[in-house]
C-alpha cells in the first residue's frame, strides 16, 4: 500500500486529489495539510511514502515546505500546479531543485475533456514516484565536483553542437549544467526535457536567470546560434537540419514521447555526425537509448550523469548498460568535460561538419 500525504489549501480541490488517489486499491491517503507548515509536520510524524505538494499555500508554500521536508522528514514530493504562471512555475522548479522529482498538472473540473488523462498521470506518476528513494538535504551547499578524468588523447572532430535529454530531476541537472557553462560557450546546445504541458516557457526563464547562456524555447527553422540553448516546445519533437537550423516536429511519438530524446540524438547524429556531443541525464525509462547509438555509430561523443546525482538512474542506466556512453560523470563534472570537448573549436561555425 502506498501512503500519501496530500498538501493543497483548497478544500475543493484537496477532496478532488483525495478521492482520485483512492481510487486506485493501492493508494492510500493517510494525512491532508491546507498548508506548507501542516505539511512538513505531517511529514515527520507520518513518514509517508509520497507527498503531493501544492505550491501556492499559506504560512509557507511548496517550495519553503520542500526544503524542510527535505532536511527534516526526506520523502518523494510530487508539484501539483493548477497554473503555468510565472510565479507558479518559478516556484515549482525551484521546489525541484530543493528535492521534489516532478511536477505534473492539477486534475480540473471532472467534467473537463483533459480531466481523465490528468488523473490517469496523476496516478501513474504518484505509483512511479513513491519507489524513488530520496536522499536528506542538508541545506544550499554547493555540489563539488572532483577533477573530471582528462579525455585521451584521439584524433576527433571538434564539437559543434551539443544535444542533451533528461527526464525525472533534468531542470536541477540542467540549471547545476547550464550555469556552469562559460558565457561564452562557443556552440549551440539543444535540449529536450519532460515536463508538463504548460512550464517549458516558464523553464527557459528559470534556466536563463541562473546561467549566462540564452535559454528559449525552439521555434521552428531558426538558425542555430552560439551561447544559446533551446529547448524543445510543448509536445513537440526537437531537432536540426542539415544547415544548422532548428526542426520543430509533431511527428507520432516515440515510445510514447513527444518530444523524444531518441528524435533528438538522431536527428543531431544525421545533421552533425562525430561533431555531436550527446548528453544523457536523471530520468525514468529508457528514452534516447535508440539515438544514442546513432550518435555513437557517427563517431560522435556519448556523457552519462552518474548514479550518485541522478534523482532517478533510469534513462543514463539503461545507456550505460547498452555500451554507448564514453564517459559516466557526476552532474557537477559534466559542463567541465563539455567545455573541454569543444576547446579549439570556438573559431569554428556551427554549421554541421561536411
Amino acid at each position: 500500500m502506498i501512503r500519501v500525504v496530500v498538501a493543497e489549501d483548497s478544500l475543493t480541490v484537496r477532496e478532488l486529489l483525495v478521492e482520485i488517489l483512492e481510487s486506485d486499491p493501492e493508494i492510500r491517503v493517510v494525512g491532508q495539510a491546507k498548508n506548507g507548515a501542516e505539511a512538513v509536520e505531517l511529514a515527520t510524524r507520518l513518514k509517508p511514502d509520497l507527498i503531493t505538494m501544492d505550491v501556492h499555500m499559506p504560512a509557507m508554500d511548496g517550495f519553503e515546505a520542500t526544503k524542510e521536508i527535505m532536511v527534516r522528514a526526506p520523502t518523494p514530493i510530487i508539484i501539483v500546479s493548477s497554473s503555468a504562471s510565472h510565479e507558479d512555475v518559478e516556484l515549482s522548479l525551484n521546489a525541484m531543485r530543493a528535492g521534489a522529482l516532478m511536477v505534473v498538472t492539477k486534475p480540473d473540473n471532472p467534467r473537463s475533456a483533459r480531466f481523465d488523462g490528468r488523473r490517469e498521470e496523476l496516478l501513474a506518476m504518484a505509483k512511479a514516484m513513491a519507489q524513488v528513494k530520496v536522499v536528506r538535504r542538508w541545506g544550499p551547499r554547493p555540489l563539488t565536483a572532483r577533477p573530471a578524468p582528462a579525455l585521451r588523447p584521439a584524433a576527433r572532430a571538434p564539437v559543434r553542437l551539443v544535444a542533451v535529454a533528461a527526464s525525472t530531476g533534468g531542470p536541477a541537472a540542467l540549471q547545476r549544467i547550464l550555469a556552469d557553462l562559460p558565457g561564452d560557450f562557443p556552440v549551440p546546445i539543444l535540449v529536450v526535457q519532460h515536463i508538463a504541458a504548460g512550464f517549458v516557457a516558464g523553464l527557459a526563464d528559470w534556466l536563463s536567470a541562473s546561467s549566462n547562456l540564452r535559454v528559449k524555447v525552439a521555434a521552428p527553422g531558426e538558425p542555430l546560434l552560439e551561447r544559446t540553448v533551446f529547448l524543445a516546445p510543448d509536445d513537440r519533437h526537437l531537432g536540426v537540419e542539415a544547415d544548422a537550423r532548428v526542426v520543430v516536429s509533431d511527428a507520432p511519438p516515440i515510445n510514447g514521447f513527444r518530444p523524444s530524446g531518441n528524435y533528438l540524438f538522431e536527428s543531431a547524429a544525421q545533421a552533425y555526425g562525430a561533431s555531436v556531443a550527446a548528453v544523457i541525464l536523471t530520468g525514468m525509462g529508457s528514452d534516447g537509448v535508440e539515438g544514442l547509438k546513432v550518435v555513437k555509430a557517427a563517431g560522435g561523443q556519448v556523457l552519462a550523469q552518474d548514479e550518485a546525482t541522478s534523482v532517478v538512474y533510469g534513462m543514463n542506466r539503461e545507456a550505460v548498460k547498452a555500451g554507448v556512453v564514453d564517459a559516466v560523470l557526476s552532474v557537477a563534472e559534466v559542463a567541465a568535460r563539455l567545455a573541454e570537448l569543444v576547446r579549439g573549436g570556438s573559431d569554428a561555425d556551427t554549421r554541421p561538419a561536411r
